[in-house]
């Protein structure tokens, strides 16, 4: 069974994830086959629109293929898994700057590498059923794939609690912050790539099937958000959680205080130097180095083992603590690579 399903349907090109017993999470050969149609289709007159989503099954795309890279982190020092992120960020960096117009369902699951091909897209379409959410702090990577990117643009502080807590935000929420272009009903997805597909501007079919979301539950917090997650050094914004009193700020203490302290100060210092870039390349580049640092760094296994492996929510981090994690340390996981080794666009 092919993991994508790519074709010309009618005027738009359609690709569709399809490892519905992984929540579509992306292989390295599914990164592959994407870029290449959405190479070959970018010069096909038949197609003015690209669409992204998924054959069957719920969630859109859980991720990345975690336990693959975890393996090759594991067994050849990172070597396949370093190749999986070239090829899957040159993916990320084809959609950014496409010249088509480009949709992304996004309907239910949307995490990690699911959010790194859904929001370079021209539009972004949430449901009642989407969960949108960067959670690689709980598991020892970084929210990588543009994370940097989107995550550092988002109004006040919301990226930077969305990287440190892995926070997961539904439909409304995503629309709210402009995460999502549009919001429509489940029930009408069909309806919309159907007419897509017939060679309907994509804007004004959206336009046209968007309904009216429920509230956004995350500006109930924004103030909290902006306030207390408003340092780029970890140990301030745990100070304030502590400080704080509040049961909101409690319970998002006891969820920072259970990730890994040395990608929640990647993090931080990710989002920073995202939020200075003018060119997603430079921002994916810079992701790339990290990546191919964090892969083989203890809390990278570890916290796949304890979280997805044995799934016993156990992970020992390495660094234990924020205070563990040095200025020298994450000067070296953000330090260039050798020329020859360089992540480059296509």
């Amino acid at each position: 069974m092919a993991e994508v399903l790519a074709r010309i349907d009618g005027s738009a090109g359609h690709l569709s994830l399809n490892r519905p017993e992984a929540l579509h999470a992306l292989t390295h050969a599914m990164c592959r086959t994407m870029d290449a149609a959405l190479a070959e289709w970018a010069g096909d007159d038949r197609v003015g629109a690209v669409l992204i989503d998924h054959a069957e099954g719920r969630g859109f795309c859980a991720g990345g293929d975690i336990a693959f890279l975890r393996r090759s982190a594991l067994e050849d020092g990172g070597r396949s898994g370093r190749a999986f992120f070239f090829d899957e960020y040159r993916l990320n960096h084809r959609l950014f700057t496409y010249g088509k117009p480009t949709v992304a369902f996004m309907d239910g699951i949307t995490m990690g590498g699911g959010v790194g091909i859904a929001l370079p897209c021209s539009f972004r379409v949430a449901t009642e059923r989407t969960k949108l959410a960067m959670p690689e702090t709980g598991i020892g990577l970084f929210p990588d794939v543009g994370g940097g990117w989107y995550l550092s643009r988002l109004p006040g502080r919301t990226g930077q609690w969305m990287a440190l807590t892995g926070a997961r935000l539904d439909g409304a929420e995503c629309l709210a912050l402009g995460l999502a272009t549009h919001y429509l009903p489940n029930g009408k997805l069909a309806e919309a790539r159907d007419r897509i597909c017939g060679g309907e501007p994509v804007g004004g079919v959206l336009d046209s099937l968007s309904a009216a979301p429920p509230a956004a539950r995350i500006l109930e917090h924004r103030e909290d958000i902006d306030r207390l997650f408003a340092s780029d050094n970890l140990e301030d914004i745990i100070a304030a959680l502590e400080a704080d009193g509040g049961e909101w700020a409690a319970r998002e203490l006891e969820t920072l205080c259970s990730k890994s302290p040395q990608t929640c100060k990647v993090a931080l210092r990710q989002l920073a130097q995202s939020a200075t870039l003018t060119d997603f390349a430079d921002n994916m580049a810079m992701e790339y180095r990290i990546a191919s640092r964090v892969l083989t760094r203890p809390d990278f296994a570890e916290g796949v083992r304890a979280v997805i492996v044995d799934k016993t929510g156990d992970p020992h981090w390495d660094p234990p603590t924020p205070a563990a994690v040095t200025e020298a340390l994450l000067d070296a996981i953000f330090a260039p690579l050798p020329a020859d080794e360089e992540w480059t666009p296509q």
